[in-house]
């Protein structure tokens, strides 16, 4: 049989700090929630509470739409720390 994969228990990180809101424009906190293609990480792997993922999720939809944060990444040049020129 094969054995279980004992994975830690990932804690919601905005429960923890007690944050009622997630504003789109701290790109320090979104950007533990997006991946290197700057897309929506999940909350499996983020850790995140249903609450909290939904607020981050509507916070990053808008530092998109106000140029931010972009759409999309050209797949030929991805850089190791994209957040660097958000700046």
């Amino acid at each position: 049989m094969a054995e279980r994969r004992k994975f830690k228990k990932r804690y919601c990180k905005y429960c923890e700090m007690k944050v009622d809101f997630v504003d789109y424009k701290d790109l320090g906190q979104l950007k533990f929630s997006l991946s290197e293609r700057f897309k929506i990480m999940p909350r499996r792997l983020t850790g995140n509470c249903k609450r909290h993922q939904e607020l981050v999720t509507i916070a990053i939809k808008r530092a998109r739409q106000t140029a931010l944060i972009p759409y999309i990444v050209d797949r030929k040049n991805v850089v190791e720390n994209p957040f660097e020129n958000l700046k």
